[in-house]
């Protein structure tokens, strides 16, 4: 049995269900969560985003199955948003997800009941574990919002949400003032928030760009990882690199993270913004996992739906204008260095189980 489906049985483990849309920073926080020993998944849920959900779907299934995890169950969620079109951004994260790294090869079938889509997912463990889970949303709101809508009593049996979106007295990365999980489905977004942090329900934890855009993985990052993992040979990327260079690493695993992350680092740099990556979601993964890493502060956050150059925006009530109680509590400031640490850590150690 691996370290992660051993620490399941302890009484210490944190049981979470990760719903996200699979792209690079996912796929980080998903091996992040498996290769931490005080994490239990209760399912992995996938949604359009990052791409659309069949390659969400496909890659959580690979990325399982090549951790040796292909007893959890994965949930395909919904095609698209609640009342739009679904946007994608191969551009960002690669034509399937995963950047320039070749999909692990998957062939067992899910765990779980194959008609369970992630909405029903959500409502029925819940259901069957009430206040045990902590949810862990780092694509857009739509399954979760699709879950409240057919059980609107949903956010009352979760011990905890973690919500990787929004952006907070800082500029958007999608439009001058929105955030890309956000900006995919307001809608759902809105209603999720709508439904947390009061009548005994939670108030998420939101990690929005004021915070996660300080998480920026480096090549430096990326060396450290491989030396940890006693990957061979150590690689530095570097901007001068031609496009689409590949890793010649001896650790599937760093391989797989070395040719997705140089595909996010030229996105970067692409912009402006540096020859680095912002890996927002697996530091939404280490709040879930212990939201002591975080100050935080109390707000009432509402989504923007009808504002022609502010649609998406997430808004925060601080000073009690709207007169409602606070729903969320804002991800404020944590210890990037210590954050880094911790997750170099265990991808190297569940790389050297994998090999």
């Amino acid at each position: 049995m691996s370290a992660s489906a051993a620490s399941s049985n302890t009484p210490t483990a944190q049981k979470l269900l990760l719903d996200c849309d699979t792209g690079i920073d996912d796929t980080l926080a998903l091996l992040y969560l498996l290769a931490h020993p005080s994490v239990e998944l209760a399912a992995v849920l996938s949604t359009a985003g990052n791409v659309p959900v069949a390659e969400v779907d496909a890659n959580n299934r690979a990325l399982l199955e090549l951790c040796g995890r292909d007893d959890i169950e994965v949930c395909r969620g919904a095609d698209g948003p609640l009342a739009i079109e679904l946007r994608t951004c191969e551009d960002t994260h690669g034509p399937y997800g995963l950047g320039y790294a070749d999909r692990p090869a998957s062939t067992a079938p899910s765990a779980g009941r194959p008609d369970r889509d992630a909405a029903d997912a959500w409502i029925e463990i819940t259901r069957d574990r009430p206040g045990e889970l902590v949810g862990l949303v780092v694509g857009p709101c739509t399954n979760l919002a699709l879950a409240i809508r057919r059980d609107p009593d949903l956010p009352t049996r979760l011990k905890r949400l973690v919500i990787m979106g929004g952006s907070f007295v800082h500029p958007g990365n999608t439009t001058p003032v929105a955030e890309w999980n956000v900006l995919v489905d307001p809608e759902a977004a809105h209603e999720v928030f709508t439904a947390f942090g009061t009548d005994g329900a939670p108030q998420p934890i939101v990690c929005g760009l004021q915070l996660t855009e300080q998480i920026a993985f480096t090549p430096e990052h990326l060396t450290r990882l491989a030396e940890l993992a006693g990957s061979t040979p150590i690689e530095l990327a570097t901007a001068e690199d031609d496009h689409g260079r590949r890793s010649v690493s001896d650790n599937r695993v760093i391989a797989l993270l070395t040719d997705a992350l140089r595909f996010y680092f030229e996105f970067h740099h692409s912009v402006g913004e540096g020859y680095r990556a912002h890996v927002h979601d697996p530091f939404a993964a280490a709040v879930a996992i212990d939201p002591g890493i975080v100050q935080t502060r109390p707000a009432v956050v509402d989504v923007e739906l009808d504002g022609s150059l502010t649609r998406g925006m997430t808004v925060a009530d601080e000073g009690g204008f709207w007169g409602r109680p606070a729903n969320a509590q804002i991800a404020d400031r944590t210890d990037v260095d210590a954050f880094f640490d911790d997750l170099l850590s265990r991808l190297a150690t569940l790389a050297r189980r994998i090999g």
